[in-house]
């Protein structure tokens, strides 16, 4: 797999109000990782604080992924269309699945 930065997924949503990358279900980080345990892929760029961070326009994208297991990760980079990120024991990503 041979990507530019701007062909990387990108994160279409996250519905994780308590990120503060997280405005109006916008992800404001330049990039994300995707990390965990099999069965449970985790936003690793989630971050609980009350200050918001991030960049000011929403171009995020998936930087890496951390989990083997799943049916879209290629060389440990996402080849999915796009990831939606979403409640859990933090904030999951919810595109994850297992192959």
């Amino acid at each position: 797999m041979s990507m530019t930065l701007d062909e990387l997924p990108r994160v279409a949503e996250c519905s994780v109000a308590g990120c503060s990358y997280n405005d109006h279900s916008h992800c404001h980080a330049a990039a994300v990782t995707i990390a965990g345990a099999v069965g449970d892929a985790e936003c690793a760029t989630f971050i609980p604080l009350s200050a918001k961070g991030g960049l000011d326009k929403v171009v995020t994208h998936v930087g890496a992924c951390q989990r083997a297991e799943c049916v879209h990760n290629d060389h440990l980079e996402c080849s999915a269309a796009a990831v939606r990120i979403g409640g859990g024991a933090g904030a999951d990503c919810l595109t994850y699945e297992v192959g």
